[in-house]
Parts: C-alpha cells; structure tokens; sequence
C-alpha cells in the first residue's frame, strides 16, 4: 500500500510538472472527489460491521478512552518535535492530528492551509504507517499489548490491524479496531478546527 502512495505522489510531482493545465481546473476538482470517496468509504466499513457497537461495549471502561489519549499524544508530540524542524506549532499540530491517516489528512490540510503543509502531512504520517509496521511487534513486546494500539493511530481499524492481532491478543486486536475507529472519525473534525490556528 505505502509503495501505492509514494508512486502516486510520485506520478502527481511529474505531471504537474511536465504538464501545463489552467489552475484550478484538476487542483481543485480532484481533492473534493477523492475526500468525498474516502469519506465514503469510511461510513460504508463501518456501517456493514452489523455486531461493531456490541462489541465496543464489550471492552473494560477504561480502555475506551485509549483513542482520546492516542490523539493527544500525537498532537502534543508533533508540537513538541516541530521547533526541531522549523515547524510552527500549529502547523506541527495538524501535521500530528492525521493520526497515520495520510490520505485523508493530506488532502484536508492541503485544502486550509497549502500544498506544501499538506505534502508535509502526508508524507509525516505515511512515514507513521511505515513504522507502526515495522515496530508493533516490538512495541507490544516491551510495552504491553494496549500501547501496541498507538503507533498505528487511525490504521489501528485496518492495514496494521492484522500486525496488531498477531503480536497480541484478540482483545486488543477489538480495542485496536474500535480506537482506530475513533482516530479516524476525529480527523475530519479536528484538522478543520486546528487549521483555524493557523490563519
């Protein structure tokens, strides 16, 4: 999926730049589209899981809050990393706030604040992905099974989901879906409110 990504971005860097279209006519059209079929699909996985809600309800209370923890610790580790990349921080803030969901988050933050941060998100949390796939089975390892929840954020729900079942256990691999669940409905929410810091 991630060598999927890096050559589209890829293909776009090299069209844009070979090829000469009036702005505004793919720039604007294609991340309206592409965020409404992203949407989409998000709304359409979880309403087809009939047992999804059951389930939730199923986990001790207290873990119910990892996904609020989750999302906190990223945006306030974003800020604190950004002055080490000359990154202000609300910018470092909404870079944090895609929570590893590089698609969605690239293209809100691309449309409020500039391709250039947008290029940033993406990249930032592609490389989020990267290394939750890499490290889960570290992290669960010398951490515990919850903290093995973290690194992959909102793909928690999905691609590193099956990383997360097999260095753990079934229960975790339910709290791993519902709080990249959570991430990822938050995204939309949070990286429209956080850009309002930025103008």
């Amino acid at each position: 999926m991630t060598w999927k990504i890096l050559s589209s971005l890829a293909a776009g860097l090299l069209c844009g730049f070979f090829l000469r279209v009036p702005e505004g006519e793919i720039v604007g059209l294609a991340p309206d589209l592409a965020l409404a079929a992203l949407v989409f699909a998000v709304g359409f996985s979880l309403g087809e899981d009939e047992q999804l809600w059951a389930k939730v309800k199923a986990l001790p209370k207290a873990l119910l809050a990892v996904p609020f923890l989750i999302a906190a610790g990223s945006i306030l580790g974003a800020v604190a990393v950004g002055p080490l990349c000359s990154v202000p921080p609300a910018e470092a803030a909404l870079v944090g706030a895609g929570f590893g969901w590089y698609s969605l988050s690239g293209v809100l933050v691309s449309q409020s604040c500039g391709a250039a941060l947008g290029t940033l998100t993406l990249l930032a949390n592609i490389f989020r992905e990267t290394l939750a796939i890499l490290f889960t089975a570290v992290v669960a390892k010398r951490f515990g099974n919850a903290v093995a929840v973290a690194p992959g954020g909102a793909t928690a729900m999905d691609v590193t989901l099956p990383i997360v079942a097999a260095s753990t256990d079934p229960q975790t691999a339910l709290l791993a879906f519902y709080s990249g669940t959570v991430l990822s409905i938050l995204v939309p929410i949070v990286i429209p409110f956080l850009a309002k810091l930025v103008h």
